[in-house]
This record gives C-alpha cells, structure tokens and sequence, in this order.
C-alpha cells in the first residue's frame, strides 16, 4: 500500500466501522443481531431437516423453500461473524481481497433469493391459475435447470461489479469503509477516480435482475386475485390467498429494504447514516429469521411435522430421563444394600 497525494495505492487493508454515529452502543446492537442470526440458523435448519425427512413435502414449493433456507443461512454467516467482530470484539480490519469477496457473495445470494422467490411466485401462479398441467410444468428437472440458472445469472452478474473495482480502481482517497459489511457502492465511493461505470453496472445488474423478478412477482399475482376472485366457493378463495400471504410478506420485506438500501446510496443525501446503515443490516438478517416462521406458521404440512417432530424429542428426552432416573435409583438402592451386608459382616 502507498501513499500519493493523499490518496491510497491499491490498499491491502480496509477498515469497516460498523454503524457511523453508533459507535459507542455497536456493541448492545450485536446482542439482537447475535439471537437473529442464532433463531434463523436453527429455524432454518429445522425446516431443511423437515423437508428432507418428510417424502409429501418433495414438492416444487417446499423444495424452493429448502433452497430459500440454504440461501438464507449462506447470507447470514457471509456478514454476521464479521460484524460481530466489529462490534463486540473490535477487530474492523478486513484485506482488501476478502472484502471484494464478501462484496461478490453478499450481492450473488441476493440476487439467488430473488430468483428462487420469483420461482415460488411463478409455482403459486400455475398451482393456483392451472393445477391440472401444475405436476407436468413443474418436474424435477426443471426445478434443477431453474436451481442452476439462478445460481448462473447471479454468479456472472454480480462477476463485473468485482472485476471492475480491481481493475479501474487504484488509487482511494480513504481506506475506511462506512459500512458494517463491504457493499458494493460502499466501497467505489471510497475511490479517487471516475466511478460512473461500476455505478451504471450495479443500476444495470439492480434493475436487470431485482427490477424484472419483481415485475414478473406483481405479474404472477395480478394473475393470481383475478383466478382466485373468480372462485365459485368462498372457501376455495379463502384458502388460495391465505397460501399466498406468506409469500407476500417476504417479498415486501425483501423488496422494499432492498430498494430503500439500494436508493439511499445514490440519492438519499438526506437520510441519516446509522438510519441507513441499521436497515441495511435488517435487509439482510430479517429475511433468513422471517422466511421459516413465516412459512412454518402459514404452511400445515410443516406446521404438522414441527409439532411431531418437538413431541417426538419431548417424549424421547421425558422417556429416557424417566429410565435414567430409575437406574439411578436402583443403582443407589444396590449400593446402600451392599453397605449394609459389609456393616453386619463387620459387626459379626
């Protein structure tokens, strides 16, 4: 690293100071983070383990939602362990290679979380709009195709964002990031050249994929309330848009902290920084903890399978407390027997 100018030479080092403004209570702020994250990766987990286990739920919704939770706990243990090390342990130093590398992850799960929730949008249209053709459209090889074409198109258009910060930018006015996790603009603000091209690539790759998934989201449920509104029974139609209200939860949740995140970088002059920091910390953390309560809660299937599988490990940690208990028991009784021969055997 050198010095020129005041500015940075290719920098080796970066330094993250969590949440600006915050500073001083960074490390109360990372206790609710620390029991999100805790909450998300067992809630995920458990859903994983119940989908995998349970061979009725190996349906292209619980399969999308398996592939949710992976993305999901993939996302929360990119930022988190970093940020608690900020924030707790005071350790903001990260090298400049690993922070492009957390920058190119952070962004290619984002951009798979919005695919696979356009897929469940698209699974929901066609389950509700044309369920006889549903089982034919949606096979097992086409859930595959879409699993790597997800994976694909994130992976390769996130690639440039990072290719263009190593290649373009050299020399950086600051080595301090403003941010609790390396983001893409965060880090092209700090350079002292000319960055209209890393900012019209991370528009092009924000519109070309978060832009579309949502158009075709809206699309697929325009599609969805006129099928549902034109259902003879109340009953059906009840039960067709209570399955969807999950789904509509998670892409509001999703989609507006990512375009008020996405937004505030390039006009939000305005808006606070720890304000603008703290939402984009819950843009990340709140979907892996929402997504398995909310489908848990709003899916019998799992809901059923939870209950059974807690009930389960209640009765089996009840059944062989009981038994140790007992042993324990007779174990003591044997004892105190044999001392009590040894005494007589004593005494006489």
């Amino acid at each position: 690293m050198f010095k020129f100018n005041s500015t940075v030479f290719m920098p080796s080092v970066l330094t993250l100071i969590g949440i600006p403004g915050l500073e001083s209570v960074q490390c109360w702020i990372g206790i609710p983070f620390c029991a999100m994250y805790i909450i998300a990766l067992f809630g995920n987990f458990l859903l994983l383990v119940i989908i995998k286990s349970e061979q009725s739920l190996h349906e292209p919704m619980y399969l999308f939602l398996a592939m949710l939770g992976t993305i999901d706990i993939a996302l929360s243990t990119c930022i988190l362990p970093k940020m608690l090390g900020i924030f707790w342990f005071h350790v903001p130093d990260i090298y400049f290679d690993v922070c492009l590398l957390q920058m190119w992850l952070v962004h290619t799960f984002q951009c798979i979380e919005s695919g696979i929730l356009l897929a469940m949008a698209l699974d929901c249209c066609v389950a509700i709009c044309d369920p006889l053709r549903h089982a034919t459209i949606f096979t097992h090889q086409l859930l595959t195709q879409i699993g790597v074409g997800v994976t694909l198109r994130a992976a390769l258009l996130s690639a440039p964002c990072l290719i263009l910060i190593k290649c373009r930018l050299k020399y950086y006015r600051t080595t301090v990031v403003s941010h609790s996790y390396c983001e893409h603009m965060a880090i092209v603000k700090l350079a002292a050249a000319d960055v209209r091209i890393n900012k019209i690539y991370g528009l092009f790759v924000a519109f070309s994929i978060l832009g579309l998934d949502i158009v075709f989201i809206i699309l697929s449920y325009i599609r969805i309330f006129i099928t549902v509104f034109n259902l003879p029974l109340k009953e059906a139609r009840l039960k067709a848009f209570n399955t969807c209200i999950a789904h509509i939860c998670v892409f509001l949740e999703f989609y507006l902290l990512g375009f008020f995140s996405f937004f505030t970088h390039r006009l939000g002059f305005h808006i606070p920084p720890c304000l603008h920091i703290l939402l984009s910390n819950l843009y990340l953390l709140v979907p892996p903890l929402l997504n398995p309560v909310v489908y848990g809660v709003k899916t019998k299937q799992i809901r059923d399978r939870v209950s059974k599988t807690l009930c389960k490990e209640s009765f089996l940690i009840f059944h062989y407390g009981f038994s140790y208990q007992i042993t324990k028991f007779h174990s003591v009784k044997h004892l105190s027997l044999v001392r009590v021969c040894a005494s007589l055997k004593f005494i006489l």
